[in-house]
């Protein structure tokens, strides 16, 4: 099943050098998308109201726009276009978007709040509505990575690039995610942090299209084709590994968030603390992976094997939340500030998902390589990985939270998503 291998093909060093420039502005960019997604949960509790609902609309529109988003670009863009133009215009659109939503998701809980009136019908219409609202700005997120995608060439020094630019992007949520759930919403207000992230856009946009006037339309400076070249065969394994991939990792943070609570306490704190750290193992895993996607010859056997360590991961997290972390001898009450008890806290959460979530952030990069081959549209290829990715991280998120756990339990469902990591495998 391990497809063709591919050649590495150096890039010329007058573009090659502005590669790492480009990972810094995935940076931002993943910071900008953070701070949206933590204002806006905050303005739809205002406007939907219930915080079980609003994470619902937050994360089935933002997930879900991601991933038209990253499927739609290569067939709505040409790629005739300049990448770094796409990609810049796409960060000033997401900017744009941002501060519209400043006034449209207020609105749709008082408009739309008169029209159906109280009770179920108005708490679903307002759901509606602010879903709608946030489509344009997370369609457009996802569409960022596929557009750079175009700018490298689809051979493994490429392929390792994009998976720098994901775990880049990963990064930046990180920075994100923390300065605003523990700084910018603390100390300011929902419009004091949509201005950070819009200014971000705005940067990330100018420095992208300065370069786009410097740069050719490909890294390599070969000229666009017009015809793309046929996918290796068996690419349908793997977008069904990403699939699962997802589906589990977005499972598991639903579980793990649950058991957590019971430990450290059910606050924002608590959901900040492990999203944090499911972000800095994807990140690192993702920088690892794309390392390795440039050496690898059978890149489609890395990527089983990943899934087969998963399965002893998500063990070790069910060991250690529910055996080993309640008993550490650590006392809140011996701690004279806050910050020392986030300090042990975070290692808590570090030292049981740091190991799956380091595994989940290199599957990407691995599925990246696996269906990758010379002269394949990269903003196709890498949108139908996303693509895939995303949609299993859906159904995983939404069949723990609504399914499993009140079906079978937090135990069961931890036994589910190994058995999900061994078909991913095979």
């Amino acid at each position: 099943m391990s497809n063709p291998p591919v050649s590495p093909s150096a890039a010329p060093p007058a573009s090659h050098r502005y590669l790492p420039l480009l990972l810094v502005l995935f940076v931002g960019s993943g910071c900008a998308a953070l701070i949206y997604e933590i204002v806006w949960f905050e303005m739809l509790q205002l406007s939907v109201g219930s915080s079980a609902v609003s994470l619902g609309v937050l994360l089935g529109t933002f997930m879900g726009g991601m991933c038209v988003g990253s499927l739609a670009l290569s067939r709505v863009v040409a790629r005739g276009h300049h990448p770094l133009k796409v990609y810049a215009a796409l960060e000033l659109g997401v900017g744009a978007f941002g501060l519209l939503a400043l006034v449209l998701l207020p609105l749709a809980g008082s408009v739309y709040l008169s029209i159906a009136g109280h009770g179920m019908p108005g708490f679903l219409l307002r759901g509606v509505v602010a879903a709608i609202c946030l489509l344009p700005p997370t369609f457009a997120m996802g569409a960022t990575l596929p557009a750079i995608a175009r700018w490298v060439e689809t051979t493994r020094r490429g392929v390792s690039w994009l998976g720098f630019f994901y775990g880049g992007n990963t990064a930046g949520a990180v920075v994100g995610c923390l300065v605003t759930g523990f700084y910018l919403l603390r100390v300011y207000n929902v419009q004091t942090a949509t201005f950070v992230a819009v200014a971000l856009n705005i940067l990330v946009a100018s420095i992208a299209f300065s370069l786009s006037r410097v740069t050719p339309a490909s890294a390599d400076g070969a000229e666009s084709k017009t015809e793309s070249a046929e996918a290796p065969a068996g690419t349908g394994f793997v977008y069904t590994a990403i699939a699962i991939s997802g589906m589990t990792a977005l499972g598991a943070e639903v579980v793990w968030t649950r058991l957590f609570t019971l430990l450290l306490g059910g606050t924002t704190y608590t959901f900040s603390i492990i999203l944090a750290v499911f972000l800095i193992g994807i990140g690192l895993g993702s920088s690892v992976g794309s390392y390795a996607a440039r050496q690898l010859v059978r890149p489609r056997l890395a990527l089983g094997l990943v899934q087969l360590l998963l399965m002893a991961a998500i063990a070790w997290t069910a060991w250690q939340v529910t055996s080993e972390l309640p008993y550490w001898p650590t006392n809140p009450e011996l701690t004279s500030r806050p910050w020392f008890q986030f300090q042990i806290d975070f290692v808590r959460c570090a030292w049981a998902i740091l190991p799956a979530a380091c595994l989940w952030g290199a599957s990407f990069p691995l599925a990246l390589a696996s269906v990758a081959s010379p002269g394949q549209d990269a903003g196709r290829m890498v949108g139908r990985v996303y693509a895939s990715n995303t949609v299993g991280a859906i159904v995983g998120a939404l069949f723990m939270s609504l399914v499993s756990i009140a079906w079978v339990g937090t135990q069961q469902s931890q036994r589910i998503l190994i058995v999900l990591s061994a078909v991913g495998a095979a």
